[in-house]
Parts: structure tokens; C-alpha cells; sequence
């Protein structure tokens, strides 16, 4: 095979490697996750948790959009559904800010008070002795805030609800009210699901996409096209030019260097977690989207249409081109601009997951394992990864750095593109199930390895690994899903589930019908080793 050329050999470092950091991003939590207790809930302790609540508001009698609100680590909890809630007028404590006794009564109604001057506990506790039913602290900046109290305080005797509402949101109500309209509020806080119908869905998306790119030679009759965008220009004569097979052997010095970058790249977005930083990534998503899909969509077409790549135009700087070629490209640099003009929208996760998807078929005919022993190596380096910045990075940094990235906490609203999202079906707070890019990649290069071994030694289905190892990720996946309902919504680090349930039935497998030393030692093939110009493993 002849090797890759510089210019493509540069694009896959630069879009392979740029996502390998967030990969393991497989969080399958909504952003808006909350376990709300029945209601009336009251507690002295300061160690409650942050609820998620809905702030339904009437202005005059006609009513606004839902507000969310986040409560605080103490007061009463809230009713879990709006008809167990009480719809309460609104008011402006006298001082606003809540610190000292109020002015004006309070009774029966819902102050609302800015954020300062003195601690949350103190502002409730004035509230709650002026008689107010619940308190609501407008934040002074973009967001909302944990409100927890003070380091001395581990009980406090506050028996009202208090959230804290974004600025924006806060000084709206604040304003209707100065403005002498009449305010009402009633604030409930329904339960998410911990597992969300729509987890179906992505798994089969999943279990779909690992199959999918796993049989992408077969589908395509192994007739890829090398007219692709960074490649304009054909090599030889169009009736005579030969189709490569470019792709390069990861080796175990390979393995290992990217799950330590994975690493490195992982604690760079834990502290400077920015949107310019989310942006990178989403041009880098854009990027890699693009050659995915122009891959996918040209190696389809060239397998049914051979003479579609024939026809050429000559183009300036670029030389000649197959008209193809540049048709395919205009749609897909059409595509992903679109996705990333309207990727807050509702319907952007369909954009997403559609260029996700090739992406990732992209990679896993470009990148490959030579034999199982480089893939030990790979997946337990990752394995090992997953289970340590979910479970084991608090011990360090006080919190679960891998949760915290995926959270996005700092990033402008902005939110990492390197997964496959469905809308969560019967979240009162919507939100979507996720998986990371690495937990379908990973698995991925060892069952198209398993493919492959399956073809060039004429296994059948049945005697093949393929099979097994296809079905070993799909109960793998199912297993995360269950161990996130088990831990109660916890983020769970799917290749703690995947890699045994991959990696392990093939080495099962392999000692059983005696084929493991074949299975180590596969590979010989003469194709370039990424990491080694000169091909060793």
C-alpha cells in the first residue's frame, strides 16, 4: 500500500488528535438532573441538595415563560408537580437587600431580594421572620450560584423555600413590580428520570454507528474514493488512477501517548474552561465533520456509480478536480455551517450526531489496530482513564474533574460537541442523554480489527469474533445505562463496562479455540505505523 501523503497524514493528527482529550466525555446525566423530595420537606441542615425549580410567574394575571431556579443548601423543599404547588403574590422587602427587619408586610407572599451585603442564611432568616412564605435571591452576574451556608453553620433553622435566580430573569419580575403591576409565583421542583426513555435510541445509535464503521469496507465494496477535499486534484489519468487504502497501524508507544495527552488536554479544560475555548473545539468538530462526511457520502456513491468520479474541472491553485468531489464538499461545508448557526436550537442534536457519526466512521477507516495486543494496551490505558478522572481525580481536585468538563460550568453556555446527544423524552427539565465520542472510537478499532481478522482468515459469522464482540458492546452499553440508574444518576465512566465486555471476549475467545498467540501477534501488514515512518509495531 502506498503511504499517506503528508497533507492527509496532517489532517488526521489535526482533527484526531484535537477531539482524543474529550472523547471519554460519556455522561449519559441531563444538565438539569435533580431528585426533588415531596413536599413539605423542612430541615435544619446545611448539607441539603441543590434543587433544580420552576418559577411559574403571572404578570397582571397573564402568565410568563417558566423561569428556572436553582435552591439552596438549606430551607424547605418543594412540591414535585405545579398542582401541589401555591401560587403566591410577590414583593419587595423593605430594605430590598433583606438584611434587616422589613418595613413592609410580607406575609403570605414570595420576597424577592439581590444578592449582597450580607450571608443567604442571614437574608432568609430576616425573610422568614417578616413572614414571608419564600425567598428568592436575584444573582449580581450571568448565571445562578450555589447558595450554601456559611463554614460555621451546620444547622440553621430557615423553614422557607429559597432559590436564587439568574440576574436577567430577576431584575425582570424586580421591574414589574416597581412598576406597580400585580407579580405571582408558584415554584415546584419535578423529578428527573435517572433513566430517560430516549436511552434506547442512542443506544442503538451507538450500537448502530460501531457496527456501521466496523463493516464500511464491505458496505462500500472497499472502493474508497481519494478525491476528497484536502486532495483536489487526481492522481494519474481518471481511468487508470488506483484507489488507496490509506490508513495508518497505531502502535503501543501510540496507545499510550494519547491517553496521556487524553490527560493532559482533560485538566487544561478543568481550569481554563472558556467559550473560546468551546469554539476551538466546535471549529475543530466542524473541520473533522466535514471530511467525514464528504468521505462517507463520495465512498457510497463511487461504490454504486464508479464513472461519478470521472468527470474533471480545472480549478485554480487546486488544478484539477472531480466534479464530485467539489459538489460533495459545497454540501458539506453547507451542512456543518448550518449546524453551527443554529446549534443552540432544538433540533441541532440531529446536525450533530449526523456529522458525529461520520466523523467517527471516518476515523475508524483511517486508524486502525494492527493486532490485540496494541489494543490491550489502548483500551486498559483508557479504561484506567475513564475510571480515575470519574471517580477517583476528587481525591486531588475536590471534584470529579471529568464531570466538571462535561458540565461546562465556565463555558459561556457553550457546551463540548464531541458526543452524540437525544433529546431526554419525559424530563420535565429536557436536557439530553449523551455518549462520548471515545466510548464508541475506542471500542470501535478492536471490533473493526475483529472484521478484518474475520475476512482475511475466511471465518464465518458463527466462528468469527465480530459477532461476539458486536454483542459484548451492546450488553456492555446496557450495563452503563444500568449502573447510571443504580448509582441514582451518577455519571458512569462507560469503559469501565465496555472495555471488559469487549476486549474481554476477545481474549475469551481467543484462549478458548486456541487463537490468541494469532490474535497478539496479527498485523504483519505493510501499511505505515502512526508515530513510526518506517512501519514497525
Amino acid at each position: 500500500m502506498e503511504s499517506l501523503s503528508p497533507l492527509r497524514l496532517l489532517l488526521f493528527y489535526y482533527y484526531f488528535g484535537a477531539i482524543v482529550a474529550v472523547l471519554f466525555l460519556s455522561l449519559s446525566s441531563s444538565p438539569f438532573a435533580v431528585a426533588a423530595p415531596a413536599f413539605p420537606v423542612v430541615s435544619t441542615s446545611c448539607n441539603q441538595s441543590l434543587d433544580w425549580v420552576k418559577v411559574k410567574n403571572w404578570v397582571n394575571g397573564a402568565e410568563g415563560e417558566t423561569l428556572a431556579a436553582l435552591s439552596g443548601s438549606f430551607g424547605a423543599r418543594f412540591p414535585l408537580t405545579e398542582k401541589d404547588g401555591v401560587r403566591l403574590p410577590a414583593i419587595l422587602p423593605k430594605p430590598v437587600n433583606s438584611c434587616s427587619s422589613s418595613s413592609s408586610k410580607l406575609t403570605g407572599s414570595i420576597a424577592l431580594s439581590p444578592r449582597g451585603d450580607c450571608e443567604f442564611t442571614t437574608k432568609s432568616l430576616v425573610a422568614q421572620a417578616g413572614g414571608a412564605a419564600g425567598l428568592i435571591i436575584i444573582n449580581e452576574g450571568k448565571g445562578i450560584l450555589d447558595m450554601r451556608c456559611s463554614d460555621n453553620e451546620a444547622h440553621i433553622n430557615v423553614t422557607i423555600p429559597v432559590v436564587m435566580l439568574s440576574k436577567l430573569d430577576g431584575d425582570t419580575l424586580q421591574k414589574s413590580i416597581a412598576d406597580g403591576r400585580k407579580v405571582e409565583l408558584l415554584l415546584y421542583s419535578p423529578k428527573s428520570p435517572i433513566v430517560d426513555p430516549s436511552v434506547a435510541f442512542l443506544w442503538l445509535l451507538s450500537v448502530g454507528t460501531i457496527v456501521c464503521a466496523s463493516l464500511w469496507p464491505k458496505i462500500t465494496a472497499s472502493e474508497e474514493s481519494d478525491d476528497r477535499y484536502n486532495d483536489l486534484s487526481p492522481k494519474g489519468s481518471p481511468n487508470t488512477a488506483k484507489e488507496e487504502d490509506e490508513h495508518v497501524d497505531i502502535n503501543v508507544m501510540s496507545a499510550v501517548l494519547f491517553v496521556f495527552s487524553a490527560s493532559t488536554f482533560l485538566v487544561l479544560l478543568y481550569f481554563f474552561m472558556s467559550s473560546w475555548f468551546i469554539w476551538l473545539l466546535i471549529v475543530l468538530f466542524c473541520l473533522g465533520g466535514i471530511e467525514g462526511m464528504h468521505t462517507c457520502i463520495t465512498s457510497l456513491i463511487l461504490s454504486k456509480w464508479k464513472n461519478c468520479g470521472q468527470k474533471t474541472v480545472k480549478l485554480p491553485l487546486v488544478g484539477k478536480a472531480t466534479i464530485l468531489t467539489l459538489v460533495v464538499l459545497v454540501f458539506c461545508v453547507a451542512f456543518a455551517v448550518l449546524w453551527a448557526l443554529n446549534r443552540k436550537s432544538d433540533y441541532s442534536w440531529i446536525g450533530q450526531d449526523i456529522l458525529g457519526i461520520c466523523l467517527m466512521i471516518a476515523i475508524l477507516q483511517m486508524a486502525r489496530l494492527p493486532n490485540i495486543k496494541v489494543a490491550t494496551v489502548l483500551l486498559c490505558s483508557a479504561f484506567l482513564y475513564d475510571i480515575f478522572w470519574v471517580f477517583l481525580s476528587p481525591l486531588i481536585f475536590q471534584t470529579s474533574v471529568m464531570i466538571a468538563v462535561a458540565k461546562g460550568n465556565n463555558s459561556g453556555g457553550e457546551s463540548i460537541p464531541m458526543l452524540l446527544r437525544v433529546p431526554r423524552i419525559t424530563d420535565p427539565w429536557g436536557g439530553y442523554n449523551m455518549i462520548g465520542f471515545g466510548d464508541i472510537l475506542f471500542p470501535g478499532l478492536l471490533l473493526s480489527f475483529s472484521f478484518r481478522f474475520d475476512q482475511a482468515n475466511n471465518k464465518s459469522t458463527a466462528n468469527g469474533y465480530f459477532l461476539y464482540l458486536a454483542i459484548g458492546y451492546a450488553f456492555g452499553l446496557f450495563l452503563t445505562y444500568l449502573g447510571l440508574f443504580l448509582m441514582n444518576g451518577h455519571g458512569q465512566p462507560a469503559l469501565l463496562y465496555l472495555v471488559p465486555c469487549t476486549l474481554g471476549v476477545a481474549v475469551a475467545l481467543g484462549l478458548v479455540r486456541g487463537e490468541l498467540k494469532d490474535l497478539w501477534n496479527a498485523g504483519s501488514e505493510s501499511s505505515q505505523v502512526l508515530g513510526d515512518p518506517h512501519g514497525k509495531a
